[in-house]
């Protein structure tokens, strides 16, 4: 079975994504860039964390204004989806909102658990891997509309480096026999 054109593109972007957030989670291992090492109490760690999620909250929450801002100028939107058909535009919108929601729920998840569970040494992944979201969250908006490869880079940024940070706790947690 050969693969289409769109096909391949999706596969480059989220290839190319992958081994970015392999990278980035690895440099941040490795090499602790915040030197988050001397860290020992648990309300630097929650520090950690809570500065780490105020860039993909933004995402957020600019995805709920960019919607809302659309449907009070649009006549046909104002009243909302569920009490109007949606204009070509709103769903466009609606997609990019409920996407956005999707990867923050995962984010917030995992971000916490790997602020709580992992050494302090590693907790330079988070912040970096928020970075990650924040470019692969522009990367996904900018490409939307031109179709599956132009956004697949951006959405694996974001959905890879946290499911590869998900995926090193739970390795982590196994071998360290916390379970």
């Amino acid at each position: 079975m050969s693969l289409s054109n769109k096909q391949q593109g999706v596969i480059k972007g989220m290839g190319s994504a992958m081994l970015m957030s392999i990278a980035v989670i690895s440099a941040a291992i490795l090499y602790d860039p915040f030197h988050y090492s001397t860290i020992s109490q648990i309300s630097q760690k929650l520090t950690v964390l809570g500065l780490s999620l105020v860039l993909p909250t933004l995402f957020l929450i600019a995805s709920i204004g960019r919607l809302a801002k659309y449907r009070f100028f649009s006549p046909e939107d104002i009243d909302g989806s569920g009490l109007s058909s949606a204009t070509t535009e709103a769903v466009v919108l609606q997609s990019l909102l409920q996407n956005t929601l999707e990867q923050l729920v995962i984010t917030y998840g995992v971000y916490t658990a790997w602020c709580l569970l992992m050494p302090a040494a590693w907790l330079s992944a988070v912040p970096l891997c928020s970075i990650l979201f924040a470019v692969g969250r522009i990367l996904f908006f900018k490409g939307y509309r031109q179709g599956a490869p132009a956004r697949a880079f951006g959405f694996a940024l974001t959905f890879y480096s946290t499911v590869l940070m998900f995926v090193v706790l739970v390795v982590y947690q196994v071998v360290v026999g916390i379970y």
